[in-house]
């Protein structure tokens, strides 16, 4: 899953208004952004099997490190500890630190059974939507056109720049799934893990989005004991 994964992202502003795109993004891809380091490093291993699935040519043959669930639960208390300590912020520390595991969540429902529970010998899950183009489609293509609505829903350009980079960034992310999809198998493992750090980018371009968008405010309910009427606040 690609786009799938920084359809999380888009959503979880909604959630966590005062965590920037980027952050948000990071957390949500981590396990992938990681990965590329641990292939080059000889960490983690894949196969190129074109074949092997409808989708993807990919054998990941030894990946817990980036790809178990324990791995991606202890990510993301990492994440969510290391984020309340900079910002201080619970609520979008807990949202960027279940950001983390849910890309293995996502990543159960289209990969075949490759992905372990723990580093040990360990049990493989997946649930093989990989094995159908046009489920693999209709899932991401769906799950990213709600992150992409909810994130534009709660925020709002503040110039032009605003809005032509999202753009431009969603318009990218698309191009890149559909050349995932359709075009050849990569020439190589190094330049699976090269191309992967490519992917810092698309962080990066996230934090210039966040940074050219306003968050609309936040109004939440005061309970009647209060005496008073509902709060309006902005996030800060």
């Amino acid at each position: 899953m690609f786009i799938g994964h920084f359809a999380v992202g888009f959503a979880a502003k909604r959630l966590a208004p005062r965590a920037s795109l980027g952050t948000l993004f990071l957390a949500a891809q981590f396990v992938d952004l990681l990965w590329p380091t641990l292939l080059l490093l000889g960490v983690e291993r894949v196969r190129i099997e074109p074949g092997i699935t409808r989708v993807t040519p990919l054998d990941f043959e030894y990946y817990p490190w980036s790809h178990s669930l324990l791995a991606a639960l202890g990510w993301g208390l990492a994440f969510a500890t290391g984020y309340f300590a900079i910002r201080r912020l619970g609520r979008e520390a807990l949202v960027v630190g279940l950001a983390v595991p849910s890309h293995w969540l996502l990543d159960l429902v289209v990969h075949r059974p490759d992905l372990p529970l723990h580093t040990g010998a360990s049990p493989l899950l997946g649930m093989g939507l990989w094995n159908s183009v046009a489920g693999t489609l209709a899932l991401e293509t769906s799950l990213f056109a709600w992150g992409v609505w909810l994130y534009v829903r709660c925020t709002r350009p503040v110039n032009a720049t605003g809005t032509w980079a999202l753009g431009g960034f969603v318009a990218c992310l698309l191009l890149v799934y559909a050349l995932n999809l359709f075009g050849q198998p990569p020439p190589g493992v190094r330049a699976i893990a090269w191309a992967g750090q490519a992917q810092w980018l698309l962080v990066g371009w996230g934090y210039w989005i966040d940074a050219r968008r306003r968050t609309l405010a936040v109004t939440r309910p005061v309970t009647a004991a209060s005496g008073k009427g509902p709060v309006t606040s902005r996030p800060g």
